[in-house]
């Protein structure tokens, strides 16, 4: 018995043997078709076993290769069955998909291959839902443009000659895990596509992303390891040349990217194999297109009639660009005028293109055979070089590049972090902080045309250009603005995105971004001459910083940016289908010579970064909020940008500022700590409101809805009588904050902020200097102001309840902002909670007969409880200008007492005692800013030691002190008379 027979018979006694089923059954229920050996060895019992009714088989087939330890698999047959070719290239848990169609017939006059590739990455492949209005995909973003772009240059090459038929490439990425950039695989993926179809098409390629960390390169990185990596190279090629270059770099140098592409080309080769191997298995045989060539007996007529004044035209070098395309078009519509006379309908037809082709025979083999040049230059000769900064000096960075007769201007804007672009891309940074865009309207190169939304050839040039300069942009720490750069195109005769290289990097010097050193850029062409049957080289030339026409004619389009150090971005788009490595990298070397020679002019013009404030540069302030209040901030964004004219953006924790002035800088940010409010500092200048006006001051809102006390002593240096003669209600003031009471109450001044009145003798003193301002010191209460000595303990106060407090070091109490009605309140006792009338403090008025003096002469009982300090309603407090409350009223004139040094007490009563009162007091302690006075029946209170005053006291020292005011706890504050 057979094999064959033996797996049958198996299948079917099954239940018998009890063998396992999963052996015997095909996954999925379907027919797998595998590669090689797998195939042949799949079992055979399916094919007996039909599918149960309904079910539906899908034929698909599957190749999977390793390429640098990552699985990838190609997959056909499964999804979009109906289109021409269809892939779904698989690397991890990243899909994509890749099909291809073709038109059935081309217009006849059509002399260009239309085609056309689109990329699209829906937001469901990474699970999420669009946050666009209608919740759908918009119009291409600059991604999807710049994937396209990728897959589009090394296939084109690749299509026969004359073939003119419409395709279109879709390729949709189905699902992403984040990890994989999906643009090389769907370049491969679309390589397939077209193995697989009907369509004539010399491939396949391979594309392969090459990364490099720490000096060791690595195939195909992860996103992540890309962030890590100073190279990111895109390489396509044959399976002998090269197809497409795309390099973004962190200053590599010629021979380490060498080194990188050599490694490319060796491994994209690997993705070549399996793309055959799938075509033989599932691939359609090649349709018979219609070609649309030229007869050889009509080119030869049309080469004689134009070849010599075509090379008499080349021949001349003072030609312009317009004058030798105006002097082109002559010989065309002569050779036309000759044909329509002849009646060749077969030419006519083919007559610009054949005319193009003869113009490309006599300027190569000029160039080839004899070395010149259109314009007269050597092979390795750059253009005449013109540059300019600040052009436009009311911008924040401008410059204007020249060379030859391509020009370009480029502004710089700088903006909050707010304004960085938002990236919907399924892999890759959420946001952008640097954005180039490029523009080429049609007046740059003497045409009308519509100007439409975004352009392909706009974006990917832009893009080359971003890369260039975004090596040499300051981390994002050091250099937090968002920053646009803007190429505008003047004029266009060859590599317009290099001149934009050259002229954003001199803008953004130009605007003060700290740029570490110039980058500049330069187009290397290719002219060669090849065997048509087996497309060897025979012969060719590399030609430095070519014109628009030998662009156009030539084979090759290299551009090479980067800086003294290394290449920062490349980009290589070629004309015929491959060219060789070697040449390739023979290229770089007249590169990096024609861009040190830019570099040297650039460098003459602006070397180094202006100063960020000079000019018209924005300021930007980066401040710090708790979560509350950012919240505030965010509800009043709009309010701070319609009233300070700035703009303000928060992210990450931060609220950003952007000022076009300091002026307007400084306007925002006390708009913003008006709103929001800032640490108080004594000494520190404030702008605030007056929110209500009392008799013995003002209450005045500042620093985000906090109020503070402007005392009538505080309102001037010349005597004030009444406050609404100074102030009002709703006036905007800058005051200073001269201290806080123990309430933590602040205390405002506005005669502090007023230039001091110097006396009629100080005006007549032609030699007198001006007086210093002294600082003024806000106190502690007295139970925190702590012993001279600096060596004993810290010192205790005992409350009048009994408990003990240790006496902390002096500092300036944490500012606890209070309201009107809480300074209008008086202190409570701990025990005995008496209610007291609240009152607006009166003026105090002097007294008109002799006033009364109480001097302390009781003794103190040993070990008697001291008795408890009555409170002192509003009315009878003061104020001693420095502890000011709203409980208190200005101290009485000194001219209007009596000699109280001599005046004899009666009845003394520590709980009556009032302003004015003399009595003998001992000193209790001695702190570093004043002094704990004891009184005979055990009442305390303080003296406050004068700036630069006496100090030399002792302890039990007795005292002669008279009662200047109290503070807000009833604590009556003493001057000493003797």
């Amino acid at each position: 018995m057979s094999m064959v027979a033996s797996l049958r018979f198996l299948a079917r006694r099954r239940h018998r043997l009890r063998l396992p089923v999963v052996s015997l059954a095909v996954p999925s229920s379907r027919a797998a078709f595998l590669s090689g050996a797998a195939e042949e060895e799949a079992p055979l019992a399916a094919a007996d076993a039909p599918p149960p009714p309904g079910t539906k088989v899908l034929e698909s087939f599957r190749e999977e290769f390793e390429i640098g330890g990552c699985a990838i698999a190609f997959e056909t047959g499964k999804v979009a069955r109906f289109a021409n070719g269809s892939v779904v290239i698989s690397m991890d848990d990243t899909h994509v998909l890749a099909t291809v169609a073709a038109a059935k017939s081309s217009e006849p006059v059509r002399d260009f291959l239309p085609l056309t590739v689109d990329y699209q990455e829906k937001q469901y492949a990474q699970g999420v839902i669009p946050t666009t209005y209608m919740r759908r995909e918009g119009a291409p973003k600059e991604r999807e443009l710049l994937c396209g772009r990728i897959i589009d240059r090394p296939i084109r090459p690749l299509f026969p000659p004359g073939f003119y038929h419409e395709v279109q490439i879709i390729v949709n990425a189905l699902s992403s895990d984040g990890k994989q950039d999906p643009d090389v695989m769907a370049a491969n993926a679309s390589s397939a596509a077209l193995m697989l179809s009907d369509i004539p098409w010399n491939g396949p390629i391979g594309v392969i992303r090459v990364g490099r960390i720490d000096g060791t390169f690595f195939l195909n990185p992860t996103v992540d390891e890309l962030g890590l990596s100073d190279l990111n190279l895109v390489y396509a090629c044959s399976r002998d040349k090269t197809l497409m270059i795309d390099v973004q770099a962190r200053e590599i140098t010629e021979r380490d990217l060498q080194a990188g592409m050599k490694l490319a080309h060796s491994e994209a080769v690997k993705c070549i194999d399996p793309q055959i191997r799938l075509a033989k298995r599932a691939g359609k045989e090649k349709k018979e297109y219609k070609i649309s060539l030229i007869s050889d007996k009509s080119y030869e007529k049309i080469r004689t009639l134009s070849e010599a004044p075509i090379e008499e035209v080349f021949t001349d070098s003072t030609y312009g660009k317009f004058e030798r395309g105006e002097a082109l078009e002559k010989i065309t519509q002569s050779v036309k005028a000759k044909l329509e006379e002849e009646n060749d309908e077969d030419s006519l037809k083919f007559l610009s293109k054949a005319v193009d082709t003869v113009r490309k025979q006599v300027i190569r083999n000029r160039i080839i055979e004899k070395g010149l040049r259109v314009d007269g230059r050597q092979l390795d000769e750059v253009r005449p070089l013109y540059c300019e900064t600040s052009t436009y000096p009311i911008l924040h960075g401008s410059a204007l590049f020249s060379r030859g007769d391509t020009q370009v201007l480029c502004t710089v804007t700088l903006g909050a972090p707010g304004d960085a672009q938002r990236l919907d891309s399924i892999v890759g940074p959420p946001t952008k902080r640097f954005m180039l865009h490029y523009s080429f309207p049609p007046f740059s190169i003497n045409e009308v045309a519509k100007r439409g939304g975004l352009n392909r050839r706009e974006v990917g040039h832009g893009t080359l250009a971003e890369k260039a300069l975004l090596a040499v942009l300051p981390p994002e720490s050091d250099f937090p603005y968002t920053v646009r750069l803007n190429s505008e195109v003047m004029a266009s005769d060859g590599s317009t995105s290099m001149a934009s290289v050259c002229g954003g990097s001199m803008a953004l010097m130009d605007a003060g971004i700290p740029v570490r050193e110039h980058v500049a850029g330069v187009s290397v062409g290719l002219v060669s001459k090849f065997d048509p049957t087996t497309g060897d080289i025979s012969n060719y030339r590399i030609l430095t910083d070519i014109l628009g026409l030998e662009d156009h004619l030539g084979d090759m389009d290299f551009k090479i940016a980067g800086t003294r150090k290394g290449i920062t971005a490349i980009q290589l788009d070629i004309k015929p289908a491959g060219i060789p490595l070697d040449i390739i990298c023979e290229s770089l070397e007249p590169a990096r010579k024609a861009r040190n020679q830019i570099l040297d002019r650039m460098d003459q013009e602006i070397s180094t970064a202006r100063a960020i404030n000079d000019g018209s540069a924005p300021r930007l302030a980066t401040l710090s909020f708790s979560s509350d209040s950012l919240r505030k901030l965010l509800f009043h964004r709009k309010k701070i940008e319609q009233e300070t004219g700035a703009r303000v953006s928060v992210n990450d924790g931060t609220f950003t500022i952007v000022a076009k002035t300091q002026p307007i800088m400084d306007k925002a940010i006390e708009k913003v700590e008006f709103l929001v409010g800032r640490e108080i500092e004594v000494g520190r200048t404030y702008k605030g409101i007056v929110s209500s006006i009392k008799e013995y001051g003002a209450f005045v809102e500042f620093n985000g809805g906090q109020q503070g006390l402007l005392h009538i002593s505080e309102l001037s240096h010349e005597p004030v009588s009444k406050v609404s003669d100074v102030v009002s209600v709703g006036q905007v003031l800058s005051l200073r904050c001269i201290g806080q009471d123990v309430r933590g109450n602040i205390k405002l001044s506005l005669k502090a902020t007023l230039p001091h009145q110097r006396n009629k003798k100080d005006l007549e003193s032609k030699d007198t200097d001006p007086l210093p301002s002294q600082e003024v010191i806000g106190w502690a209460a007295v139970e925190n102001m702590p012993s001279v000595d600096a060596d004993a303990e810290p010192s205790s106060s005992k409350h009048e309840d009994g408990t003990t407090e240790e006496a902390p070091a002096f500092s300036t109490p944490v500012v606890i902002i209070r309201s009107a009605a809480d300074c209008d309140a008086q202190d409570v006792s701990p025990k005995k909670r008496a209610k007291v009338a609240k009152s607006s403090p009166r003026p105090y008025k002097p007294a008109s007969g002799r006033q009364e003096v109480r001097t302390a002469t009781g003794k103190k009982a040993s070990g008697a409880t001291p008795t408890r300090t009555k409170k002192v309603n509003a009315e009878e407090s003061g104020s001693d200008g420095l502890e000011t409350s709203a409980s208190e009223v200005p101290e009485q004139d000194a001219s209007n007492t009596l000699d109280l040094k001599y005046s004899s007490p009666k009845k003394f009563r520590s709980g009556s005692m009032k302003l004015g009162d003399v009595v003998t007091a001992k000193v209790y302690q001695i702190r570093a800013y004043g002094l704990v006075l004891e009184l005979s029946d055990g009442m305390r209170g303080m003296h406050k030691f004068e700036a630069n005053g006496e100090k030399d006291f002792k302890v039990g020292q007795e005292l002669l002190v008279k009662c200047a005011s109290f503070n807000a706890k009833g604590i009556p504050v003493f001057s000493v008379l003797d």
